[in-house]
């Protein structure tokens, strides 16, 4: 008998490397049952786990891994805030930016020696072993190694069995400060201070874009989240109650006011309104619901109050389900992702025993111990690629969220690999094919429909007046139709008078009386059919529009 397995996302805090990614998906595939994949851009677990685990034990395997995990909660946002970024940046700036200055620019580093060894003599002290201005540097460097560091010095000493490129920065820019103490005091050799406190700048800097790219590429999923509505109107007893959506079970009866977003899929069971499900089918044209009709959770309630009957919640609603598609792509490893972080796994061990073979071959061919170690260093220091496993994960999820952005949902981010050989698209339905607003194509006028009025009202009867008053009327009015017609109007040159006893019937049309001045005559638009049953039948010519 197979196991059920279902699926668990959980939101992983720690990594900072493709060396990290491995060692926690490592630790959650060895448990029974499970499989996993971890996305290093959302900083993700989907897990696959049998039914009768419960997510603690996930959590707790995570945890030994030496890294910390939460079950991250349906509609939660996988959007990371950089403010710890930012901080971290802030700080190793203002301590690295003038240690690298005054290093690299050898004017200044012979001026700042002058200034004290001048003042040092002034108050009679002591001259410093070798060169005060190196002290000086190691000095703003210390920040920057010791504290702004550490978190990647904690990464490394907790993955010390599992190296992660923590381990590269950690010990590069450790031996690099270290060693720039014992040169100067010593005269031993070159100083490196500048290199420790540029490195930890470089790879802060590099987190906080890669931060900042995490941020702004989950914004299309944040706003696809932020859809789903918070509160919902139950109406119980019928009087409407506010509660949070959650309270919201199967079988209530809530009330959509016009202009409000439906709380969740039902049925409607009282009120006429035209409803837009453009967020779900991309057409523009809104769907007139009436008693009996299928509404979809999300979707756009224009000019009609509406009691809907729920019918599905929480994550069985469509909206739940395409952003669980959504977040799903973004979690999947494309085949070039995994290509990368099997690099990633083997990387750093193989630069770490490169530049212990680098130490020894220079060391035992007759050069110094000091000229063998600064060329180690120099090994660790500049193989830190986090690009390398950040590149392609981060790719990836600007692809899915800018797809989400555009209504283009994407199951699969191995798609994005194939993509570009595509050279033909079908498409089985072509309303969707739409720029998602309405525009008024063309506009025909019966010369002879003022007979029908009156000569009162013959004068009304041109192109000019009724734009006007089509102007007045759907100005007042929020459907699509109305919006285009009003643009419309607009721009031909219509004036917009006053309107009274404006009323709108959903599904029909829109009234109102236009006040002209000297004639205020009430003034329909709507469909063909609700206009002729309110007033007259339609002149041949206008049938013939229709």
């Amino acid at each position: 008998m197979s196991t059920v397995l279902e699926p668990t996302t959980l939101s992983i805090e720690g990594m900072t490397c493709s060396s990290c990614v491995n060692t926690v998906e490592k630790a959650l595939n060895s448990a029974a049952g499970v499989s996993a994949t971890i996305n290093f851009a959302t900083e993700t677990a989907h897990i696959l786990a049998p039914a009768d685990m419960d997510v603690k034990e996930l959590i707790k395997i995570v945890e030994k891994a030496g890294y910390k995990a939460a079950l991250l909660q349906d509609g939660q946002s996988v959007t990371l805030h950089n403010k710890k970024s930012a901080r971290a940046l802030f700080f190793a700036a203002i301590f690295a930016i003038p240690a690298v200055t005054i290093s690299m620019v050898m004017s200044w580093h012979h001026q700042i020696d002058m200034w004290i060894h001048q003042s040092l003599d002034y108050f009679a002290i002591p001259h410093p072993l070798y060169s005060p201005t190196a002290w000086l540097v190691i000095g703003l460097s210390a920040p920057v190694v010791a504290l702004v560091a550490w978190p990647i010095h904690r990464a490394a000493l907790r993955n010390l069995k599992h190296p992660t490129m923590d381990n590269l920065i950690s010990l590069g820019s450790v031996a690099a400060f270290t060693w720039s103490i014992y040169a100067n005091a010593t005269g031993a050799g070159d100083v490196y201070t500048e290199v420790a406190s540029g490195v930890i700048f470089f790879v802060i800097l590099g987190r906080f874009l890669e931060t900042r790219a995490k941020s702004r590429a989950g914004a299309a999923l944040t706003s696809l989240l932020a859809l789903g509505s918070k509160e919902v109107t139950i109406v119980r007893g019928g009087f409407p109650l506010i509660v949070p959506i959650e309270q919201l079970q199967i079988g209530d009866e809530f009330e959509v006011l016009p202009g409000a977003r439906i709380a969740t899929d039902g049925i409607v069971v009282k009120g006429e309104s035209a409803v837009d499900n453009s967020m779900l089918t991309g057409e523009s044209k809104p769907v007139d619901v009436r008693p009996g009709s299928l509404v979809i959770g999300a979707s756009l309630n224009h000019n009609g109050r509406l009691i809907v009957r729920a019918t599905r919640i929480g994550s069985d609603t469509e909206l739940a389900r395409i952003t669980a598609m959504v977040i799903s792509a973004q979690g999947t490893k494309a085949p070039i992702q995994r290509l990368a972080d099997r690099i990633s796994a083997v990387f750093v061990p193989i630069v770490t025993l490169i530049s212990i073979a680098t130490f020894l071959g220079w060391y035992y061919t007759d050069h110094s111990l000091t000229q063998s170690i600064s060329i180690a260093i120099t090994v660790l220091v500049i193989a830190c690629p986090c690009a390398l496993g950040l590149a392609t994960p981060v790719a990836l999820l600007v692809a899915s969220g800018r797809g989400a952005g555009r209504g283009i949902v994407l199951r699969e981010p191995r798609v994005l690999e194939v993509a570009r050989t595509v050279d033909t698209v079908v498409f089985d339905k072509t309303g969707t094919l739409t720029q998602g607003v309405m525009n008024v194509v063309e506009a025909t006028v019966s010369s002879a429909a003022g007979g029908v009025l009156g000569s009162s009202f013959a004068s009304l009867i041109n192109e000019g007046a009724i734009l006007s008053s089509a102007l007045a009327i759907e100005s007042q009015n929020s459907h699509p139709v109305a919006l285009a017609i009003a643009r419309h109007a607009i721009s031909k040159g219509a004036k917009n008078y006053d309107v009274t006893e404006f009323s709108i019937t959903p599904g029909s049309g829109a009234a109102g009386r236009v006040n002209y001045g000297a004639h205020s005559p009430v003034v329909l638009i709507g469909s063909p059919s609700a206009v002729a049953h309110s007033c007259t039948d339609f002149h041949a010519e206008l049938k013939s529009a229709i």
